[in-house]
């Protein structure tokens, strides 16, 4: 471990960050946008207990500060890179819920073997459909931005009116208007780009190991698809949670932490 903590070494940021946990690969756990690392807190000592856990809210979530000028999925990468390197880690595992899926990509990028694998938390992997793309592009207006949010809300939570859903959701309403925006042109854009993350994930050099662990949408034509494209590529994974809701790292997490443990472990060796 560092002289210092992580979190001490982060000041100058101004990112809330948590730190627990021995060994590497470590486990760098994203959140997606509007959300924070509490999103994480069952599942954080439960990984702990086996490896390094290094978790932390992005400029502008949770105990952050303030964003002090519009960014985008990039600079939740220059984040995500400054929490890594204020840890003094050196192999990373990200583990990324949502849409933090496309930072995870560009770690793998900027790191390179540095990233042994990826986790994906409740993602959206194939193309996105017209009625989602209109959904993010409802997203970007000042008028209908909360009527958008609201709809994500009522398809995340799935009926799940326990007090941790309802907590998650609480954090993520309190984003304004800003954020929400900014997150639906940040997602439409990527993407956009992208295409759809398995294409994205397919294009990495090296490859990587990569597995997807998720509840919701509990469509059996959605996972058959996963499944056909992992027969065809051998270091993709995809584990479908007995979880119905978007944030199985809250409903599941002792599957959710198992299933990762079990993939650090292939890949340190172990």
């Amino acid at each position: 471990m560092p002289d210092l903590t992580t979190e001490s070494r982060l000041g100058d940021f101004g990112l809330g960050c948590d730190d627990r946990g021995v060994g590497e690969p470590a486990l760098v756990l994203l959140t997606g946008w509007c959300s924070s690392r509490g999103r994480w807190r069952h599942a954080l000592p439960l990984l702990a207990a086996h490896r390094r856990v290094i978790s932390f809210d992005y400029r502008g979530h949770g105990d952050s500060r303030a964003a002090p000028a519009d960014y985008g999925t990039s600079g939740m990468v220059e984040d995500a890179l400054a929490v890594i390197a204020a840890a003094g880690a050196d192999r990373v595992i990200p583990c990324a819920a949502s849409h933090s899926g496309w930072v995870a990509i560009e770690l793998a990028r900027r790191l390179g073997e540095r990233v042994p694998a990826i986790v994906h938390l409740d993602w959206l992997l194939t193309e996105p459909s017209p009625p989602y793309m209109a959904l993010l592009s409802e997203l970007q207006s000042p008028e209908r931005w909360p009527g958008a949010r609201d709809t994500l809300f009522e398809i995340w939570r799935a009926g799940d009116e326990s007090a941790e859903i309802r907590e998650a959701l609480g954090v993520m309403s309190r984003q304004g208007a800003e954020m929400w925006m900014r997150s639906g042109r940040e997602i439409a854009g990527a993407y956009r780009r992208g295409g759809s993350p398995l294409k994205a994930l397919g294009a990495l050099s090296p490859l990587r190991r990569v597995l997807h662990v998720y509840g919701q949408p509990r469509s059996d034509e959605y996972l058959k698809v996963q499944r056909r494209f992992a027969a065809e590529h051998d270091w993709f994974a995809v584990r479908r949670l007995d979880a119905r809701t978007h944030f199985s790292m809250i409903e599941a997490p002792e599957a959710v932490a198992s299933a990762i443990e079990e993939l650090a472990c292939a890949v340190a060796g172990q």
